[in-house]
């Protein structure tokens, strides 16, 4: 099996790419990845609340690839022969009790090869940490915790019949974006069970959420005003925040941070990530923190037709600086790469600009009404800060952006834009 591009990872970046690509090269271009369905990874925080249906969201790489004239390959990559242009695909099997294989193992060639498996949890050694927590991945993490999480609202709701005090502790390690939209997901979902499915438990007493973070203050890297306004959201909507506080291990019924313990039944790790490990074993060049060496443009240094974008990527902007990894980062990427490829099909020559990260600022959201952020102007330093409905609409935007990035139409992101107005009436807060 050959194709003339693979690309490896079918996360925000890598889907983007095959998509656009796959309506440029019909039939030219193949997608690998492990699992069946993607589904944008911010919100990944809405399923782990069960705000915000899996099934619903998710969006089949089968069904993609049909309409966007890419092919798809089931399963992980395992290992690369660069002298030989081909990767292999590890088997799939039925998972069931006879195990049987699906899809066998596979070698598939390539004339060029992009590399976009995104990031994993850094534990930083804290001992278990591995063991004892979720981390927010994968959509079958997202649905661990809300399985978990429905489950010990049950036994605290059978149990406050004979004890008072009876609730969930849940422990959000990572005061970064992730951490504080969860906690924020997490107070409005709560709300919702105690009102239409454990009526004996009221949500702030008795689903206790605590978020611990390492920084003097959450979404450390963000303009302090970000961080001043979401920390006052949070204490509106009763989680507790601790900062300034280091995890120095983790049990199955609490988190130590120095000489305290606090409770906790279910506990999020959110507090770092790496690239995947196997990237250190393709014998393709490394930094310290595992991510793919690439130079100016995307591609792996040493290896001609190479490419590497997203988490997984090590890139050093024209400013000197590392670019962060973040979703418009490797969205920009992804569009530098379909520039790269479609220059290469024209045979036109190569691009001269290398790639530079534009930060278009942030905003985090804190449940389905609100959220918070900035917009960085077209003037360097120049930024506005934006809360309430105006800044949950354009979080909205971005998934609408990234629907139509991959569905190659608005009629989706219209309608679901649509539906999102009529169901959220609050008036516009604070435009600054």
């Amino acid at each position: 099996m050959h194709s003339k591009i693979v690309i490896v990872g079918g996360g925000a970046g890598g889907l983007e790419l095959a998509c656009k690509l796959g309506r440029k090269m019909p039939g030219e271009v193949m997608l690998v990845d492990s699992r069946l369905y993607h589904i944008w990874k911010p919100s990944l925080h809405e399923v782990a609340a069960g705000t915000l249906d899996v099934h619903q969201e998710g969006l089949s790489y089968q069904m993609l690839a049909h309409d966007n004239g890419f092919t798809f390959a089931y399963g992980p990559m395992l290992a690369l022969d660069h002298a030989q242009r081909s990767i292999t695909i590890g088997a799939i099997t039925a998972g069931d009790e006879r195990d049987e294989v699906v899809l066998p193992e596979r070698q598939v060639g390539f004339d060029s090869l992009v590399i976009a498996v995104g990031s994993t949890s850094n534990y930083f050694g804290v001992p278990g940490a591995a063991e004892h927590t979720i981390s927010l991945n994968a959509t079958e993490d997202a649905e661990r915790f809300r399985l978990t999480l429905l489950k010990l609202l049950t036994l605290a709701s059978l149990k406050k019949e004979h004890n008072v005090e009876a609730g969930v502790d849940v422990v959000i390690i990572g005061g970064g974006a992730t951490g504080v939209e969860l906690a924020a997901e997490l107070r409005e979902a709560s709300g919702v069970y105690a009102t239409y499915g454990f009526g004996q438990l009221k949500a702030e007493r008795d689903i206790r959420i605590t978020l611990l973070e390492g920084a003097p203050r959450i979404l450390a890297p963000l303009p302090e005003k970000v961080s001043s306004a979401a920390l006052n959201l949070l204490h509106q909507r009763a989680v507790t925040v601790v900062t300034n506080t280091r995890v120095t291990a983790i049990a199955a019924d609490g988190v130590t941070a120095g000489d305290i313990v606090y409770p906790a039944q279910l506990v999020v790790w959110a507090a770092g990530i790496k690239a995947p490990d196997f990237l250190k074993e393709l014998g393709l060049p490394t930094v310290k923190s595992g991510a793919l060496d690439v130079d100016q443009h995307l591609q792996v240094k040493g290896f001609t037709g190479i490419y590497a974008l997203g988490d997984c990527a090590a890139c050093i902007g024209p400013d000197g600086k590392p670019v962060p990894p973040r979703a418009q980062a490797a969205h920009q990427q992804a569009d530098y790469l379909l520039d790269t490829f479609l220059r290469q099909r024209d045979n036109k020559p190569a691009q001269t600009k290398p790639y530079e990260y534009k930060d278009y600022g942030s905003l985090v959201s804190f449940g389905q009404t609100t959220s918070v952020g900035s917009l960085m102007g077209s003037l360097k330093g120049l930024s506005w800060f934006v809360e309430g409905f105006v800044a949950r609409l354009m979080y909205v935007s971005l998934h609408l952006l990234h629907h139509k990035a991959v569905l190659g139409t608005v009629r989706t992101g219209v309608l679901a834009l649509a539906r999102f107005l009529i169901k959220r009436s609050t008036p516009l807060v604070k435009l600054h």
